[in-house]
């Protein structure tokens, strides 16, 4: 699989970087070194940095749900993608939209303004990969 760059904005520079996607595993920026990785993918879970630790799960995805930890409460649903929209918890209601996928781009809120672009996907990911990235882009600075 080929690596996956996300990008500040709307940029496509390399100096612009924010993280990427290799084999599973996010990395600061460029990095492929094994003490870079903010997070990896196994599965429906996140994990946090290099773990495989249950008590390490960062996030369980389920039916377009990301749950806190290894949770499947719907108490715990930090939130919900569907239809390329993310929304806050477990709501579908267009005012709890937190953010906007389109064409590899995710805008903020329900916007399709290019300065609105919060970071740049540079290829096709599955849910689970999306998810890793938005922790990698959201919590991990």
């Amino acid at each position: 699989m080929a690596q996956v760059k996300v990008y500040k904005g709307t940029s496509n520079y390399s100096g612009n970087i924010i993280c990427t996607l290799n084999n599973d595993n996010v990395y600061k920026k460029t990095s492929s070194y094994s003490g870079d990785i903010i997070c990896n993918i196994n599965d429906t879970k996140i994990y946090k940095e290099r773990s495989s630790y249950s008590g390490d799960v960062l996030f369980t995805i389920k039916d377009g749900k990301v749950y806190k930890g290894t949770s499947n409460y719907s108490g715990n649903i930090v939130m919900t993608i569907k239809d390329s929209k993310i929304y806050k918890k477990t709501s579908n209601y267009s005012g709890d939209i937190i953010a906007t996928i389109r064409d590899g781009k995710v805008y903020t809120g329900t916007s399709n303004y290019s300065g609105d672009i919060e970071f740049t996907i540079s290829d096709m990911i599955t849910i689970e990969e999306f998810v890793a990235i938005w922790y990698a882009v959201k919590y991990s600075w």
